[in-house]
């Protein structure tokens, strides 16, 4: 559905900022019918190449096939295949739900019996069936969000691209607004290709794509992510960092160590039992907490983007 090939994008420099890279050589699939999740940390290109998919930005090089067609040489055609839901409210405050929904329709060419027809289908899976003629400025941020998903949904996109659609809502509403996204898929066979710096929103995709300074560090399944670092790992809290840095350094290049939130966090380990009580026995005066857990999502993006292996780097500090 999205084919991305060799794609790079380059701010310009202007007085007291220097030109910048924000997407670099970037080769990126999304299968028909899949749900990726881009992921990473904020200044990472994200966003930018946001723009790109949406038709906002044109590189500075590489390509960009929507549906079939090339987003650039022809752009309407591509952008009819696509929905969008950007961060920021794309909706008029001041109209009602309804009229924000006509005013969609009919720029996309869509009569208004059609309007109707898409709008009633569109009732069935959301939760704005009695509000449609209540101003968009009076709905709580997850009706907006559910609002600005049935706008996007009206045209009948093969694609669905969202920017960080759930910033500002609250926990509740950002697991309704995602099982929302997950029955569209499953019913409607709609491609999600989704913006998220919240790693827990990526556990639903097929698959997750880390991007990192311009960079795609990887695009797996969240399964295959976690299992790069094994079933389980070493989560360690000490006041002797040098001392216990050199124990770990004795098990090898095949334990991998990063630091998160004053942590050690250490994968790689084929024992970690065996490991936790060896550590214990020999700082544990000094151990305030060791525990084991599963890999998360994010703890692969810690690992890919700060991963150190201790034969490679200082004991003294092994971030």
């Amino acid at each position: 559905m999205v084919v991305v090939q060799g794609v790079t994008h380059r701010y310009p420099g202007r007085r007291k900022v220097p030109p910048r890279t924000a997407v670099a050589s970037l080769d990126l699939h999304v299968p028909e019918g899949g749900f990726v999740v881009l992921t990473g940390p904020n200044g990472g290109g994200k966003s930018t190449l946001f723009r790109i998919l949406s038709g906002l930005q044109r590189p500075s090089e590489g390509r960009v096939r929507v549906a079939g067609v090339d987003l650039f040489q022809e752009p309407a055609q591509a952008r009819r295949a696509m929905g969008v839901v950007f961060q920021k409210p794309a909706l008029d405050p001041h109209l009602t739900v309804r009229e924000n929904w006509i005013v969609h329709g009919e720029l996309y060419g869509m009569g208004r019996r059609l309007i109707r027809e898409r709008l009633d289908e569109s009732l069935s899976w959301s939760d704005l069936g009695g509000r449609l003629d209540d101003r968009v400025g009076t709905l709580s941020g997850g009706l907006a969000r559910q609002a600005e998903l049935v706008k996007a949904m009206l045209h009948h996109p093969r694609l669905l691209l969202m920017d960080e659609p759930t910033t500002g809502l609250d926990p509740g509403s950002r697991e309704a607004f995602l099982t929302t996204l997950v029955s569209l898929r499953r019913d409607r066979g709609v491609t999600l290709f989704m913006t998220s710096h919240l790693f827990s929103e990526a556990e639903a995709a097929s698959a997750v794509a880390i991007l990192h300074q311009g960079r795609l560090l990887a695009l797996e399944t969240p399964d295959r992510l976690r299992s790069a670092l094994g079933e389980t790992m070493l989560v360690i809290h000490t006041d002797d960092r040098p001392g216990l840095a050199a124990s770990l350094r004795e098990e090898g290049a095949g334990v991998t160590v990063t630091e998160r939130g004053g942590a050690f966090l250490v994968s790689g380990v084929p024992e970690p039992a065996v490991l936790m009580e060896k550590l214990w026995a020999r700082h544990g005066k000094s151990i305030r907490d060791l525990a084991i857990k599963r890999p998360s999502l994010e703890d692969c993006f810690i690992h890919l983007t700060r991963s150190s292996t201790f034969e490679e780097s200082d004991p003294e500090n092994p971030s």
